[in-house]
């Protein structure tokens, strides 16, 4: 059977700097119509960064359409020029939330995480042999470099615990469950119990 909608009409209701909203009106297979309400947004990309004694790390920030402060792994909005390159992306959002560059990235795949509504693809990668660049009197502690909008906390911890915490539902963010678990199955994490 034939399951793909043919949209019909297009009617834009909202455009705004990190999304836009429409509503279509669909041809379903049986030839009835319904309506879709589709936010529109640039994609992302998220890294997993982990170190050589195997911990990851982690930002805490507030996220406010839940009212509270989350641990997520590195993350951010693909711009304009870097849609077809979001590795790109993903080296300047590790720097810019934990002040690490990366000897090596390895890509996970893409994650869809509302396809009911919305657009959006983050592109995940696996980052490791993490560094400091340019440090100073051996001083390995990185500095990030955040937007003027942007709070967060890093937060370094093992591969296990943070296993841990997934399954025990700490850790909600879509994204940063599946690159870990991801990383998990893919053997990236095969001395970690």
């Amino acid at each position: 059977m034939e399951i793909r909608e043919k949209t019909l009409s297009n009617e834009k209701i909202y455009d705004g700097k990190i999304m836009k909203i429409h509503k279509d009106t669909v041809e379903l297979p049986n030839g009835n119509q319904a309506f879709r309400e589709i936010v529109e947004h640039s994609g992302g990309v998220c890294v997993l960064p982990l170190t050589d004694c195997r911990n990851i790390i982690l930002v805490e920030q507030f996220r406010y359409p839940f009212a509270k402060a989350i641990l997520e792994i590195p993350a951010g909005k693909l711009e304009l020029a870097e849609r077809h390159n979001p590795l790109e992306c993903g080296k300047r959002e590790l720097f810019e939330e934990t002040g690490y560059h990366a000897k090596e990235f390895v890509s996970l795949g893409e994650f869809y995480p509302t396809p009911a509504y919305c657009t959006e693809v983050i592109h995940m990668y696996l980052a490791k042999g993490l560094y400091v660049e340019n440090a100073h009197n051996n001083d390995l502690t990185p500095q990030n470099h955040l937007d003027d909008d942007e709070f967060l906390n890093v937060i370094k911890l093992p591969v296990s615990k943070i296993l841990e915490m997934i399954l025990g539902g700490e850790i909600p963010d879509g994204k940063t469950q599946a690159a870990v678990l991801k990383s998990k199955v893919l053997g990236h994490f095969s001395d970690v119990v």
